[in-house]
């Protein structure tokens, strides 16, 4: 698991800041991380650092394009 920190949710989109600098959007979240987190609604989690693991999921019709997709997250 990385650290990072909750920046935003806007339009159906999660960003996520790295201690790297990279900033990372996801479009989908595992349940049970929003039965957790409500990372929509609760402006209180923006800036929290959390340890989190992802997924990249490929398209097959489409190698470039990728899903980000949060597995489970953490808060520190």
């Amino acid at each position: 698991m990385e650290k990072a920190v909750f920046k935003k949710y806007e339009d159906g989109y999660y960003t996520f800041i790295f201690d790297s600098g990279l900033e990372m959007i996801f479009e989908e979240v595992h349940p049970k991380v929003i039965h957790q987190y409500d990372l929509r609604n609760d402006r209180s989690l923006i800036g929290e650092t959390f340890e989190i693991s992802f997924t990249e999921i490929f398209d097959d019709s489409d190698e470039d394009f990728v899903i980000y997709r949060i597995e489970r997250l953490q808060k520190i």
